[in-house]
C-alpha cells in the first residue's frame, strides 16, 4: 500500500522501479527531462535565424556593389552587420546552451550577443546622426570632412561595443557572486543597469536630433511652398509621409526595446524568467525591422537586389546619389 502511494506521488510507473533496481530506466528519465527545450529559446533562435537571413543579403549587396560606397551606405552596411552577428548571435547561443553547456562558452556568447546588440543600436544612432547632418550641412555635406567624420563614428561605435562586450569575459559577471547576477546571467546587476542607462541615452538623442530633423523637413517645405506663391497637395503629402517615416523609425525602436530596457532596472534576479524572455524577444524583432526601413525601402538597393536575384546584369545601371534622408 505503501509503494503504491508512493508511485501515485511521484507518477513514476511501477515497471520502470522494477526494472534494474529502476536507477537505468531514472537516469534516462531524468536526462530526458533535462534536455527539455524551453520554447522561448526555439523563438529567440528562430528569430535569430531570420535576422541572420535578412542582414546577410543586405550586407552582400553593400560588399558586392560599387556604387553603393556612400557614407549612408557604409552606415547601413555596419547597421546590418551588426545584426547578422546579433541573429548569429542568438543562433550559437541555442546551440551551445542546449549541446555544449559551459559557463565560459556562456560568457563568450553572452559577451558577442551585449556587443552585436549595442553595435545595432550605436549604428542607429549613427545612421541618425548622418541624417541630421545631411539636411543641416547639406552643402557641405558630400565633402572629405564628412566621410572622415562617417568612419570616426564607425570606429567609436564598434570600439565602445566591443568594449562592452568584453566586459563579462574579463570578469564582470556573477558566476561566482550568484546574488549580483541581474535578469540576464551571467551579467550581473550593475553591468545591465549600465546597458540600460546607454539605451535610454541614446534614444534621447536620437528623439531629439530626429524632432530637429522633423522641423527642417517642415522648414524646407514651407520654405519651397512660398517660392512657388502657394502650398501645394504634393509639398504636403511629402511633408506628411517625411514625418510619418520618422515616426515609424523612432516608434519601432522604442517599441522594440524599452520594455526589456525598463525590465533591466527593475527586475530582479529571481523573477521568473518567462518575463526576461517576453521583454527580449521584442527587442530582437528590431534587428529583424531594420534591414526594411533603412535597406530595401531604398531605391539603390532594391535595384541591386533585382539585378543579383533577377538576373539581369546590366552594366550601365545609373545610381543616383541621394542624401540619407532620403533612405
Amino acid at each position: 500500500m505503501n509503494e503504491t502511494l508512493l508511485v501515485n506521488e511521484t507518477t513514476v510507473p511501477a515497471p520502470w522501479i522494477e526494472a534494474s533496481n529502476g536507477n537505468t530506466s531514472l537516469e534516462l528519465f531524468s536526462e530526458l527531462v533535462e534536455f527539455a527545450i524551453n520554447p522561448w529559446d526555439i523563438m529567440l533562435c528562430i528569430s535569430g535565424t531570420v535576422i541572420a537571413c535578412e542582414n546577410a543579403i543586405v550586407v552582400a549587396i553593400i560588399f558586392y556593389t560599387p556604387a553603393l560606397r556612400a557614407p549612408m551606405f557604409v552606415l547601413i552596411g555596419s547597421l546590418a552587420t551588426a545584426d547578422l552577428l546579433a541573429g548569429m548571435g542568438l543562433i550559437l547561443n541555442f546551440v551551445f546552451q542546449y549541446l555544449i553547456p559551459s559557463e565560459t562558452i556562456s560568457l563568450v556568447t553572452v559577451g558577442f550577443l551585449v556587443a552585436s546588440f549595442t553595435a545595432s543600436i550605436s549604428s542607429l544612432l549613427a545612421i541618425t546622426v548622418d541624417r541630421y547632418l545631411s539636411l543641416y550641412n547639406a552643402l557641405t555635406y558630400f565633402s572629405e570632412r564628412t566621410i572622415f567624420y562617417i568612419h570616426m563614428l564607425l570606429a567609436i561605435t564598434w570600439g565602445v561595443s566591443i568594449c562592452l562586450g568584453l566586459l563579462p569575459i574579463l570578469g564582470w559577471n556573477c558566476l561566482n557572486d550568484l546574488s549580483a547576477c541581474s535578469i540576464v546571467k551571467p551579467l550581473t546587476r550593475s553591468n545591465v543597469t549600465l546597458l540600460a542607462i546607454s539605451f535610454f541615452v541614446i534614444f534621447m538623442v536620437m528623439l531629439n536630433l530626429y524632432f530637429k530633423i522633423c522641423k527642417i523637413v517642415c522648414r524646407h517645405a514651407h520654405q519651397i511652398a512660398l517660392q512657388q506663391h502657394f502650398f501645394t497637395t504634393s509639398h504636403y503629402v511629402a511633408t506628411k509621409k517625411g514625418v510619418s517615416t520618422l515616426a515609424i523609425i523612432l516608434g519601432t525602436f522604442g517599441a522594440s526595446w524599452l520594455p526589456f530596457a525598463i525590465y533591466c532596472l527593475v527586475g530582479e534576479h529571481e523573477y521568473p524568467s518567462v518575463y526576461t524572455y517576453a521583454t527580449l524577444l521584442p527587442a530582437t524583432y528590431n534587428s529583424m525591422i531594420n534591414p526594411i526601413i533603412y535597406a530595401f525601402r531604398n531605391q539603390e538597393i532594391q535595384r541591386s537586389i533585382f539585378v543579383v536575384f533577377c538576373g539581369c546584369f546590366q552594366t550601365n545601371l545609373s545610381y543616383r546619389s541621394r542624401s540619407p534622408s532620403d533612405v
